[in-house]
């Protein structure tokens, strides 16, 4: 009985270590955001002046709306084709849609620098010039696999009977997908959807090697910034990303169990 209790201590103990070093250093920099000390090693007080600061810089402002609209963008549009994929997998015999399946993992697993630089080399190629364009089609082409993987389990545990007893009710194709099909695969798509804006938001590596001169998000904002000496306003954009990319993920985490979302592939 002691050893037990004392192996669930270790464990417990182990626990709390792996995660006090992964969220010491964001915590220290939550911290250092709300110090009215310029100066790292020392506290000056508590002051909330490099939020306001960073609410009133014109520069981080375009960077943010260039976020968002992009994170907006591509999550949609990667949902449509990530959905369209799914159902024209699904329709596949087993061995090509395993093929399928490996193609669209691969953005996945490939690292992020290899993404980017092949990305690079493909615009530069076709003489298209970098700007917001580019990072968009770089987006939606990574969100693409994280949607197909949320939506792909689901599709495939529906009861095709349904639509085919509303095609022979008289439904044409789509007025029987959107009646039938969407609706239960509609969590599926959601949690997909906010994976997507979560790793757009989240990415830099990418968005660092696709984007044109003066086209900034916030994540390359804040590197151009330190490149040039760290200012505690971006102490506070960077806890703001972190505390917003939390609360994404929080999100999809959650709908994903109250949902129901997920499923076993044959």
């Amino acid at each position: 009985m002691r050893n037990h209790v004392r192996f669930k201590g270790i464990k417990k103990l182990y626990i709390a270590l792996i995660f006090i070093f992964m969220y010491a250093p964001i915590a220290m920099l939550i911290v250092q955001s709300f110090n009215k000390s310029k100066s790292r090693g020392h506290w000056g007080g508590f002051t909330l002046s490099w939020y306001r600061s960073l609410f009133t810089n014109a520069d981080i402002g375009q960077a943010f709306v260039n976020t968002i609209l992009l994170a907006l963008l591509s999550s949609v549009i990667a949902v449509v084709l990530g959905t369209m994929a799914c159902i024209c997998m699904s329709r596949m015999r087993k061995t090509p849609r395993t093929v399928m399946t490996g193609i669209t993992n691969i953005p996945m697993l490939n690292a992020d620098i290899v993404t980017g630089v092949s990305f690079m080399l493909l615009f530069l190629t076709l003489r298209i010039q970098f700007g917001f364009g580019t990072i968009l089609l770089a987006h939606i082409t990574f969100n693409i696999p994280y949607v197909i993987l949320s939506v792909m389990p689901r599709y495939r545990e529906l009861n095709p009977h349904i639509y085919e007893a509303a095609l022979d009710l008289g439904a044409s194709p789509v007025y029987a997908f959107f009646k039938t099909v969407l609706p239960e695969i509609m969590p599926s798509i959601l949690s997909g959807g906010l994976m997507a804006f979560t790793m757009s938001i989240d990415d830099f590596i990418i968005t660092h090697f696709t984007a044109g001169a003066g086209v900034h998000t916030l994540s390359t904002k804040i590197y151009s910034e330190v490149k040039l000496g760290i200012k505690p306003e971006m102490y506070a954009l960077s806890a703001m990303i972190f505390l917003s990319v939390l609360v994404l993920l929080t999100l999809v985490q959650r709908g994903s169990n109250m949902l129901g979302v997920g499923g076993k592939e044959d």
